[in-house]
């Protein structure tokens, strides 16, 4: 069976799930979500209790700068430690998972879980791997989540890639045969996070997405998606967790350093779980995220966008339109031959130049509303920037090697993946 997906560095995985948990209480949702709302965990905290849960299993980023972090990360390789000891999961060998989660918005996202091979995924921007990153990486952010992962004897995943299949090939003839599929899980997902299905592939159907996901990496697919030819193919591309994909790489890397290069490929470290979701899926939305500059003179900023952009002019256009607001003015600034392919791309190298220059901060901010509240404060400024249409991500990947930092955001906090899922990585 591995042999049909040795080219694609995506496999079936012996995947853990909890044999006898409540559901409810053993999916928490991604770490990374709720940083700034200590209020959430507290609340989970509280509905989980004593109960087996992932809760046990993970750190949530609001901790990760606690004083007690290291405690923190030693209790969290006890319970899964613990968890296997007791016999808490039970494994699903050779197996790949098909899941329906219904979203806040009453929409269902389609996914399948399986595992990728780390020695197929870089993020260096630019690089040709079957999986990339979309967004730059902050090494920076790398080594406190190595410490949370490095001595762990089990991974669970919120890592998200997006496969570009307009024609709906790999994930959606699961869809119309789930009803005949064997369901793992059924369950309603805590702090309104919607409902969670999961169902485990039959072997007719795992060979069926090998061979579909052939062929969306073959040469033709990359000339008719991209109208490039005889580039190394872009199958997998990182929609949300791309830092910690980045984490798994790192253990991966300096576990290589200890082991014969004729045993790399037996590493369990090699391999990390995720979920792979179709660009295409109607439940999928990319939401842009704006930018508000705050501590400096906006006609200063607007002037200097303007010489840094000599053919920039006021009011909306063909090319890359960015709206701004600041106290009493609002407006839209049009460049008609940007040399990137978006909009965001143009902003934010300008502003990287002009705050390292002249100083000024600058934030990342959902909703237009909020963007021109904070815009409109004396010394500030806002942009707007449009929203990236599915089309565009894989063919800015392919073009520019990956999109400015923090260009899009795909769903609203709660609908982020939930933890159910994990693997063993030693």
């Amino acid at each position: 069976m591995k042999e049909k997906f040795e080219k694609l560095g995506f496999y079936p995985a012996d995947i853990l799930l909890p044999k006898d948990a409540e559901m409810e209480k053993w999916a928490v949702v991604a770490c990374d979500q709720f940083t700034s709302q200590p209020e959430y965990w507290e609340r989970v905290e509280k509905t989980v209790g004593d109960a087996p849960s992932t809760l046990r299993l993970i750190l949530p980023e609001a901790k990760l700068n606690d004083p007690n972090v290291d405690q923190h990360i030693a209790d969290i390789n006890a319970a899964m430690a613990d968890y296997l000891k007791r016999d808490v999961f039970k494994t699903l060998t050779d197996s790949l998972i098909y899941i329906e989660r219904s979203q806040s918005d009453g929409k269902i996202r389609h996914g399948l879980i399986g595992m990728v091979d780390l020695d197929q995924y870089d993020f260096t921007p630019g690089s040709g791997a079957l999986i990339r990153a979309t967004e730059g990486t902050v090494l920076e952010r790398i080594p406190p989540r190595v410490r949370v992962r490095k001595d762990a004897p089990i991974e669970l995943p919120h890592v998200m890639l997006l496969i570009d299949d307009p024609d709906k090939t790999v994930i959606e003839p699961l869809t119309a045969a789930a009803d005949g599929m064997e369901k793992v899980y059924d369950f309603e997902l805590m702090e309104s996070g919607g409902h969670l299905k999961g169902y485990q592939l039959s072997a007719a159907q795992i060979d069926a997405v090998a061979a579909a996901l052939t062929g969306l990496a073959s040469d033709e697919a990359m000339e008719k998606k991209y109208g490039m030819k005889g580039v190394a193919p872009l199958l997998f591309a990182v929609g949300d967790g791309n830092h910690s994909l980045a984490t798994a790489k790192a253990c991966y890397e300096e576990a290589k350093k200890n082991t014969p290069e004729s045993q790399w490929a037996e590493l369990p470290s090699r391999y990390a779980l995720v979920e792979v979701v179709n660009n295409h899926d109607d439940a999928l939305q990319f939401e842009p995220i704006h930018r508000v500059v705050f501590g400096v003179d906006p006609e200063k900023v607007i002037a200097a966008f303007k010489d840094a952009y000599p053919s920039a002019y006021e009011g909306q256009g063909e090319g890359h339109t960015i709206a701004y607001t600041y106290a009493g003015h609002s407006g839209c600034l049009t460049v008609p031959d940007p040399k990137v392919q978006l909009a965001v791309g143009t902003l934010q190298s300008f502003l990287d130049q002009y705050l390292k220059a002249n100083g000024g901060e600058v934030d990342y901010i959902h909703g237009d509303e909020v963007t021109d509240e904070l815009g409109s404060k004396p010394g500030n400024i806002g942009f707007k920037l449009p929203a990236m249409g599915k089309d565009q991500l894989f063919k800015t990947v392919m073009a520019d090697g990956v999109l400015p930092r923090k260009t899009f955001s795909m769903g609203h906090a709660q609908d982020k993946r939930y933890y159910v899922e994990a693997r063993k990585i030693k």
